[in-house]
């Protein structure tokens, strides 16, 4: 088992972050993660600027890219740079491909069940039609595109997230889990847990395709559970 967090913004990439490498390094430690993914709004880290900065971090610290298409905020993992024509998610299908790469559809249902106008959802906008059950979401073409779904983000509520599990769990999908932290606060709260040792990015990509991982949450308070129905559902 190896705890990743698979959905972090820092300075370096991140214009709305303010969580740096080594605040980054100390907290993941403290909490008892084995790795993290950087997935950085404007451009990812160089593998030599990885290595040069995580060097001695004691965790695996690999590089991505939360990319904004026309089919919400995707998730890539293998892919370090900006290539034109990404924001259109079938090309970056195409790209990630290409790289080796592994796609996630990153906090999907965001906003879908506030009231207007404040339902800006990136996937169905704020006018509808909106899906009514996850068999309905499902139908979206993004998920013939992606490789999983993000069922665990730090920072949506816990309707959207379990809506984005049911629509995964409905497809059959991949399911993964990831803070979305942009500082210290949330690191870890949710997670991705994957089976066997990833001692590699290609590992971990390995371990994603094939499905060898499930979402779980509350690490960040030493309280480690699956997200799943029931045990994701508060009291």
């Amino acid at each position: 088992m190896a705890l990743f967090d698979l959905h972090v913004h820092t300075v370096r990439g991140s214009s709305d972050s303010s969580l740096t490498p080594q605040e980054l390094i100390k907290s993941a430690r403290a909490i008892g993660l084995d790795g993290v993914c950087l997935t950085e709004h404007s451009g990812g880290w160089e593998l030599q600027e990885l290595e040069r900065e995580f060097a001695d971090a004691g965790i695996r610290v690999f590089g991505g890219l939360e990319v904004d298409t026309d089919m919400g905020h995707i998730l890539v993992l293998g892919l370090h740079r900006y290539v034109a024509g990404i924001n259109k998610a079938a090309e970056l299908r195409k790209v990630a491909d290409e790289a080796g790469g592994v796609m996630i559809s990153a906090h999907p249902f965001r906003n879908l069940f506030n009231r207007p106008p404040y339902n800006a959802n990136l996937l169905f906008g704020n006018s509808g039609p909106f899906p009514t059950s996850p068999a309905d979401a499902a139908q979206h073409p993004l998920f013939r595109i992606v490789d999983a779904v993000e069922a665990a983000n730090g920072s949506n509520t816990e309707r959207e997230n379990l809506f984005a599990l049911d629509v995964a769990n409905h497809l059959g999908l991949t399911s993964t889990g990831g803070s979305d932290a942009h500082s210290t606060h949330g690191l870890g709260n949710c997670v991705t847990d994957v089976d066997g040792d990833v001692r590699s990015e290609a590992d971990l990509i390995e371990a994603l395709k094939a499905g060898a991982c499930s979402p779980a949450q509350g690490l960040h308070v030493g309280e480690l559970r699956p997200f799943v129905r029931g045990q994701a559902e508060t009291p």
